[in-house]
């Protein structure tokens, strides 16, 4: 069913309340997401993306219910991943002479996933427009790696609608549509969550990006993202916090992350947090067992940090292979302007910490030498040790 979003203009996306996980298992979705799709209406019809592609049938039978298929002018496909592009198969099986206006990334990433089906692309760049009826145009905006090669927002004059694909969006199920009637905390929070995990490895593009956006002086009402809410209250707020992540974002946060076998370096963990709180009680301090709490929130809280502890013991000569995995996911997301320190037990060898100390450094960070590196259950004196790690942390 679609839903109104301002003159001509409908959603006609898809709500999916179930869905668990996203790129595979890599993103955890807690409070559901959106495909969003837009129908726009004026004197040629032009479809704004279509859905995911395992509800790419159902999409097609409620897009006939708002327009006949074949007035459809046009579709833009402001990118080519399946969870916008999906539906595109079973729709163009239907009209197979629409056009699609896209970018030439566009088109291989398309015809990379779906073949080569003689769609009938017309290739845009920055700049490019588009005439549709009653005084209205659609101008193209090349969004580069904003998450991959071929993405793209469209901007809708008269309307002042900026649909921006995966900028500005968030996985957050919305039924209400708008950011307005969106339980506030839950959509900064997977806001925020969005931009850490998808977003942030491309920061300086996104900084390049946004003052190319402001230079086209172009009045913006509504942007319109391609899943969750739709920003149509102060709708420059969500541009705004862009600007303020993209630069090398901190909170006056210390997050502790650490793995254990034995509980020794729980207790280190723990001991680094307390004295955290000590050292400067006005730091929010969090920690967090990585073998438990799910990754993409753990990111998140590295995210607002401006120092975080990795923690783990040594094991065959290395590290947990927990915390190994979570360190590769730590150094894709390229993290600056963060401290961090490395901690843990070991029963013979004891490489870990020295381990935990290279990985962090080829992830972005600032490691200090101040460690905690216990033989065995951790001893008072090795407790000690918490102090002039976390007065590193701090300085």
């Amino acid at each position: 069913m679609k839903k109104h979003v301002k003159n001509n203009v409908n959603w006609v996306g898809y709500i999916d309340w179930e869905l668990e996980t996203f790129h595979g298992d890599d993103y955890s979705i807690l409070n559901g997401s959106s495909q969003n799709a837009y129908l726009i209406q004026e004197e040629k019809n032009v479809l704004i993306d279509t859905i995911w592609t395992p509800h790419r049938f159902d999409f097609v039978e409620n897009l006939k219910k708002e327009i006949d298929l074949n007035k459809i002018d046009f579709i833009v496909a402001n990118h080519g991943e399946c969870d916008h592009s999906g539906a595109l198969t079973a729709l163009m099986d239907l009209i197979p002479d629409t056009p699609i206006y896209c970018t030439a990334q566009c088109v291989k990433s398309l015809e990379g996933q779906y073949g080569q089906r003689g769609w009938k692309f017309n290739i845009v760049k920055t700049g490019d427009t588009v005439e549709i009826g009653n005084g209205k145009k659609l101008i193209f905006i090349e969004m580069k790696m904003l998450h991959w090669p071929d993405s793209m927002a469209t901007y809708l004059t008269g309307d002042n609608i900026l649909f921006s694909n995966d900028a500005f969006g968030q996985h957050f199920a919305v039924e209400e549509l708008f950011n307005d009637k969106a339980d506030q905390c839950l959509l900064y929070k997977e806001a925020i969550k969005y931009f850490t995990n998808i977003l942030n490895p491309f920061a300086p593009l996104i900084t390049k990006k946004l003052d190319e956006i402001s230079a086209l002086n172009l009045p913006i009402d509504i942007i319109a993202p391609s899943h969750g809410a739709i920003w149509r209250q102060q709708p420059m707020q969500i541009v705004e916090k862009y600007a303020q992540w993209a630069n090398a974002y901190q909170e006056n946060q210390i997050t502790v992350f650490y793995d254990t076998m034995w509980e020794g370096t729980t207790k280190i963990a723990h001991r680094i947090a307390e004295e955290i709180h000590q050292q400067s009680p006005q730091t929010v301090v969090k920690v967090f067992n990585i073998a438990k709490a799910d990754k993409n929130e753990m990111m998140t809280e590295v995210f607002r940090s401006k120092a975080i502890a990795v923690g783990s013991p040594t094991v065959s000569n290395s590290i947990l292979s927990s915390v190994a995995g979570w360190l590769e996911f730590l150094k894709q997301l390229k993290f600056k302007g963060k401290r961090a320190a490395a901690f843990g037990c070991y029963g013979w060898s004891g490489e870990s910490v020295k381990i935990l100390q290279e990985r962090l450094r080829d992830a972005g960070f600032e490691v200090v030498d101040q460690n905690v590196r216990s033989l065995w259950n951790p001893k008072p004196a090795d407790l000690d040790a918490a102090a002039p790690l976390v007065s590193a942390l701090l300085a």
